[in-house]
């Protein structure tokens, strides 16, 4: 009950004009970027970061989570007509979606997609009301070594789960860990990595890192493949949007499934929205009675991804809110803007800020119904962005990102770093490097410092205090098996094929 009354609060705030305003513009930006390929919501949050720096804090967190629900909606619309999906997380909708829209079909393909997203984002969102605080209880019994021990626990899932490799992923995270280490030593009052600078001595603001290494690296990525992707053709919508009867039958049990696949793994802190719709896909493809038609344009191809899909939006949002983790690129993105406002994500967030952490929590049913509303009447609109050409899109993200620096800071040093920065970023991008763990390291780094220093100073300098607490141990064994266990895994895989051989 008292969550219920907690969630009344919130969706109070939710309803004041101007933040359904928000909501409003973040799901409708969200969709837009969702469909355009190669832009997605964590670029998105991440050009706005700058812009919302004197905003309400209540009202921008709300604009941030409508773009990341909306980006994860648009996705399925390029997936399904232009066979280019927008985020990664809408791969496995391009499968059967495109082949259906090839067939006439592009309106059911997009109705399932839609009413899919709908139905797993509100029993997500719900599944995130009830479980939220309660992990957060837990949470608040951790002490500086459970929280240095969580942290790392984070460092290794968040460099295993992004990237080709993980020597990849941790040498990204050790570029966000030296950022993070930029400028006065709290502790001992010297300066780190400023080399002179005065404007450093503040450390680096984690929206100019966020913007560099998000929309500029991405845009001077993008230009430099001049003429490699041509421009996809845009399957043309045959026929009725509606769905019929037999679409609703053979969709509304792969929405649940996907759901019951999507949320627990994107609350994990090794999640992500990539794994529940590929099972969601295999799923469906064991189970369904129209077997044959995989690969040919099954509705349940696209039903229970897209499910997952946005269920696992939620659940992200279980380990950022609670525990302070992210476990996405757009989360990272979150996470910065929840300390753009001196908010710390975490189990203290509840009783610090509940006002802001249930009205986020709110917005996100009202954000889901808007969705609904507007995806499908207005998909003739979505189709019409496929069409911008890339040089003007790239060229006023570049634009847009210097502008957004340049008005929350104003200092040329800030700009010096975007450039900085975002060549870094293009080169990264270019070995295949993943970016998301580097704002990781950045924002955490820090206060996984801070807890180990005050760990220690407690123990009187003994490291041993990081074993003796049965949860720091736990989750230093659970940080060591996820680091090294898959490693020893392939090589007892290879050793037992040799043998076999």
């Amino acid at each position: 009950m008292e969550t219920l009354g907690l969630l009344g609060n919130g969706l109070a705030i939710a309803v004041q004009p101007m933040n359904l305003l928000f909501a409003l513009i973040g799901v409708i930006l969200g969709t837009a970027v969702g469909v355009l390929p190669g832009i997605g919501p964590a670029m998105t949050v991440a050009l706005l970061l700058p812009i919302t720096f004197k905003m309400d804090p209540a009202g921008s967190l709300i604009m941030f989570a409508g773009i990341y629900y909306g980006g994860m909606y648009g996705g399925s619309t390029t997936s399904i007509l232009l066979n280019t999906p927008g985020e990664s997380a809408s791969i496995v909708t391009a499968l059967e979606g495109n082949r259906m829209a090839k067939a006439g079909r592009g309106g059911p393909a997009l109705a399932t997609a839609a009413i899919g997203s709908f139905v797993a984002g509100t029993i997500a969102t719900a599944l995130l009301t009830v479980f939220a605080p309660y992990l957060a209880e837990v949470a608040i019994a951790f002490g500086p070594e459970d929280y240095f021990a969580l942290m790392l626990v984070a460092f290794v899932t968040v460099s295993a789960t992004f990237g080709s490799s993980r020597l990849r992923g941790l040498t990204s995270l050790a570029v966000g860990l030296a950022l993070g280490l930029v400028g006065i030593d709290k502790l001992t009052g010297q300066a780190r990595l400023a080399f002179g600078i005065p404007d450093l001595l503040d450390g680096l603001e984690v929206t100019t890192v966020a913007v560099a290494m998000f929309a500029v690296g991405e845009a001077m990525a993008v230009a430099s493949q001049k003429g490699a992707a041509a421009e996809g053709h845009v399957e043309a919508i045959r026929g009725s949007l509606w769905m019929t009867k037999e679409d609703w039958k053979r969709s509304w049990m792969p929405w649940l499934r996907g759901t019951a696949f999507g949320f627990p793994i994107g609350a994990l802190p090794a999640g992500g929205a990539e794994v529940p719709t590929f099972l969601s896909y295999a799923t469906e493809k064991r189970l369904s009675k129209h077997r044959q038609e995989f690969g040919h344009g099954a509705i349940e191809g696209v039903a229970g991804p897209e499910a997952a899909n946005n269920a696992s939006a939620a659940g992200t949002l279980v380990p950022l809110l609670t525990l302070g983790i992210p476990t996405s690129a757009t989360a990272a993105i979150m996470l910065a803007g929840f300390q753009q406002y001196n908010l710390q994500p975490g189990p203290l967030l509840f009783v610090t800020s509940a006002d802001v952490v249930w009205g986020l929590i709110a917005s996100l049913f009202i954000a889901n119904a808007m969705l609904i509303v507007l995806n499908l009447p207005l998909v003739g609109l979505w189709v019409k962005l496929l069409s911008i050409p890339r040089p003007w899109l790239y060229g006023g993200i570049l634009v847009f990102a210097a502008v957004g620096v340049l008005a929350a800071k104003g200092s040329l040093v800030e700009l010096t770093l975007v450039l900085v920065l975002g060549l870094l970023a293009f080169g990264m991008r270019r070995f295949d490097y993943p970016i998301a763990p580097v704002v990781v390291g950045m924002i955490l780094g820090p206060m996984a410092e801070t807890q180990l220093r005050r760990a220690l100073q407690i123990a009187g300098g003994d490291p041993m205090v990081l074993l003796q607490s049965p949860i720091a141990a736990s989750l230093l064994a659970v940080a060591v098996i996820a680091l090294f266990g898959p490693l020893l895994w392939s090589r007892l895989g290879w050793r037992m094929k040799a043998d076999e051989d």
